[in-house]
């Protein structure tokens, strides 16, 4: 859910310990959903050319420095164009919820205050198709407004592990039960650490 970049920029935006606990909670979620999907043994629920893919080696290539260098800014260059989108449509909703939203209709409906604003955070995070630093701008917003940080980083999880896009391209690869499965335990995971956070977040972060 996270890469070493976002980590950064979460850590900049909302501190060192809102930005670990995301991290430890996603890979918490990680673990245990893949361990779950590992014991109910769903092997035959991936499509069959994955499993028949054979692997092949490619011997690794020396590059010199220059050459490192070059690739290095390449790759820059690439992860700049494919984020700056995420982050320009971020930014626009995070500045539409803080300037144009009242406080009062937020924290009505995601306030921690209403019982179901974890499920409508998670929710709302489905038919989102960004990435980690497309959801950043708005959960800052959001925690401007005063949104418990659970709700918010349910969201944030929501978009990022369970977009419909990303389900798309997924069921590309897995059958219909394992597909259900993993949305299953990782809806049910978000939704838990969301409410954990929401309860006890105060004690560590």
């Amino acid at each position: 859910m996270v890469d070493l970049g976002a980590l950064v920029l979460l850590m900049s935006v909302f501190g060192t310990k809102i930005a670990l606990t995301y991290v430890v909670v996603g890979l918490v979620l990680a673990v245990t959903g893949g361990t779950i999907i590992d014991k109910l043994h769903m092997e035959d629920q991936v499509v069959r050319f994955i499993n028949s893919s054979s692997s092949v080696d490619i011997e690794a290539q020396e590059l010199s420095r220059k050459e490192r260098m070059t690739y290095a800014a390449e790759q820059v260059k690439a992860t700049v164009k494919k984020v700056f989108i995420y982050i320009l449509v971020g930014v626009g909703i995070g500045a539409l919820i803080h300037n144009w939203i009242p406080t009062d209709i937020i924290q009505k409906i995601l306030g921690t205050d209403n019982p179901f604003s974890v499920l409508i955070a998670t929710v709302v995070g489905v038919p989102m198709y960004a990435d980690i630093f497309g959801t950043i701008p708005i959960a800052e917003a959001l925690l401007a407004k005063g949104v418990g940080v659970g709700t918010i980083l349910s969201f944030m999880m929501g978009v990022t592990a369970l977009s419909l896009p990303s389900m798309i391209m997924l069921k590309k690869v897995v059958k219909n039960k394992l597909l259900f499965t993993f949305i299953g335990i990782v809806t049910v995971g978000i939704i838990i650490i969301g409410y954990f956070l929401n309860a006890f977040g105060g004690f560590f972060i």
